[in-house]
């Protein structure tokens, strides 16, 4: 595979899964069979987890569209929400018009933390714990000698001091850890693993918990757009008015806590899909978020949309830590395949890459809202769901969900009606 993919694939929606698969196969230059189903066998399912009595699918769809830093990108989506990969590739659409998406990453920085309790002196324990930072940071990075030969390694620590806990006074050793293109839980849990007795030593006091944070806040990625409103015209609207309508909407999630979370739940939509497509923690990643987005004091808006010079921008920034290698992402044949098809060279691309999709999800609901609502689109999308569960099968399944759409009336009563009117 090369980084000349197409990500421009139209009329995708019309065609069978059978031969979309075929066609992103051919857009991607290599087979994506494995993303297709039915390729988790027992025995692999049975040493990822315990107590296996099956596999649980999810719908996997490809986003289209995505320009990211001028490289064109084809998604893979593990969800079961309707409209969310529709809304993605569309929102991809009028971004690629304007250039498409732009993106930066810190380095792949994550936090070990090591509590100590017990400690007489908090500030006479800190200091000589500074002292010793070099031989700690050597220490850490001989627990592994492979991450280090690619770059990575314990880069510094903090410490960070609780004067008042229901525990009493408290001191917290963090451990920044560069992990490269890994998630990197199991690198930063075995250093601070490794670490604590010393630190214990040091400390003069008693360490209990050894484990990573989830709040990367020191492994962000960034996404921006800018978008021409004329780009975004509808029949009824003029695209001066959508932009305006998106950055209005926007305002409320600034300030109230209640719009935020859903407006935040949105922007999920399209980073949770791929993060569990490519077999990676999706709940780290959604922990991580929201802590990021309560860091202020009072929870809010993950993302900003203004008007700069005539133009709609939107920017959004979390913490991503997302891995290429380890756990799931290589265990997994359907993630190996999501993994391949994305291309990514790094877990620093791989993450500008999801952050993009994140922003364009963020678009969707609000140019939804500034419009025609959310549920106008979201409910068409959803009438093949309802036919389904009337109990259509086959081609019944598009005849009722075209009469759900064009009644306006979807629901299962009148989805089982029209089943038994032939």
């Amino acid at each position: 595979m090369t980084d000349q993919t197409n990500s421009r694939l139209s009329g995708l929606r019309s065609f069978s899964p059978q031969q979309r698969l075929q066609t992103v196969a051919k857009a991607a230059g290599h087979s994506v069979d494995a993303l297709g189903g039915n390729v988790l066998s027992d025995q692999v399912a049975d040493g990822m987890i315990e107590n296996v009595v099956g596999h649980f699918e999810l719908p996997l769809g490809i986003a289209t569209n995505f320009v990211v830093n001028g490289k064109d990108y084809l998604i893979p989506m593990a969800v079961e929400e309707p409209s969310v990969v529709a809304a993605a590739s569309y929102m991809a659409r009028i971004a690629r018009d304007n250039g498409g998406f732009t993106t930066d990453a810190d380095d792949p920085v994550m936090r070990a933390q090591i509590q100590v309790l017990r400690v007489d002196d908090l500030q006479a324990a800190k200091a000589r714990l500074l002292e010793a930072q070099s031989s700690l940071i050597q220490d850490a990075n001989k627990v592994d000698t492979v991450l280090v030969k690619l770059g990575g390694g314990c880069r510094g620590i903090e410490i960070h001091l609780f004067d008042d806990t229901l525990v009493g006074p408290m001191l917290v050793v963090h451990l920044l850890v560069d992990v490269r293109d890994a998630m990197g839980a199991n690198a930063v849990n075995t250093m601070a693993e490794r670490l604590a007795p010393t630190i214990e030593k040091i400390a003069q006091g008693d360490v209990r918990l050894r484990i990573l944070s989830n709040l990367a806040d020191k492994r962000l990625v960034r996404a921006r757009v800018q978008i021409d409103p004329e780009t975004l015209n509808t029949d009824t609207l003029d695209g001066h008015e959508v932009a305006q309508g998106i950055v209005e909407a926007c305002a409320l999630a600034l300030v109230d806590p209640y719009r935020a979370a859903t407006h935040n739940k949105g922007i999920m939509n399209g980073i949770d899909p791929v993060v569990v497509a490519t077999g990676n923690d999706w709940r780290a990643i959604e922990a991580g978020a929201h802590a990021f987005a309560a860091q202020g004091g009072r929870y809010t808006s993950l993302t900003r949309w203004d008007i700069q010079d005539g133009h709609l921008v939107g920017q959004l920034e979390l913490p991503m830590a997302l891995g290429l290698v380890g756990g799931a992402t290589k265990t997994h044949p359907a993630a190996q395949a999501a993994v391949k098809l994305l291309n990514v060279g790094s877990a620093q691309e791989f993450a500008q890459v999801v952050a993009a999709v994140g922003l364009a999800q963020n678009m969707a609901a609000l140019r939804a809202l500034a419009t025609e609502g959310i549920q106008r689109g979201h409910m068409a999308l959803h009438a093949r769901n309802i036919a389904i569960a009337a109990g259509a099968t086959g081609q019944d399944i598009d005849r009722v969900a075209r009469a759900l759409v064009d009644s306006s009336d979807i629901t299962v009563g009148h989805a089982t009606a029209l089943l038994d009117t032939p």
